[in-house]
């Protein structure tokens, strides 16, 4: 099982959206990295911290885990995409503030200046420490 960070802007598609839909398709990612990452590391069971980009503030709303893994989208199949699934939403959103200084997430992707990757990778203790944080 892997762990990742999703993220998407609560204009767009926000984690209330995504416990209403029950699951949803991830698709309209035009970023070749993480499109490798779905298509080719993604599988089925795969924990995902939902995050909410571009917000105020931008951080970790929920979670998320991968139903179907990586398949092509239809408009164009150079494009890839998978399907997720509401597991929960925190009560308050872990702001990325909170993430930059809480000890463990230190080497967090999204932590460092200039991560603007949409889906990156998460370690298990990375995960774990931000669903504390979200379930306090």
């Amino acid at each position: 099982m892997k762990y990742w960070l999703m993220k998407s802007e609560p204009s767009a598609y926000s984690i209330d959206d995504l416990r209403r839909d029950g699951t949803t398709s991830w698709n309209g990612v035009r970023n070749f990295q993480a499109r490798n990452y779905m298509r080719d590391e993604m599988r089925a069971g795969d924990k995902v911290l939902f995050y909410a980009s571009s917000a105020d503030p931008s951080g970790v709303t929920g979670l998320a885990e991968v139903v179907k893994e990586g398949y092509p989208e239809k408009e164009d199949p150079n494009w890839s995409m998978v399907d997720i699934q509401f597991v929960s939403k925190f009560r308050n959103i872990v702001p990325l503030e909170t993430l930059k200084s809480t000890r463990g997430l230190e080497n967090m992707v999204v932590t460092k200046k200039g991560s603007r990757l949409s889906i990156q990778p998460v370690t298990k203790g990375e995960y774990e420490i931000v669903v504390k944080l979200g379930k306090k």
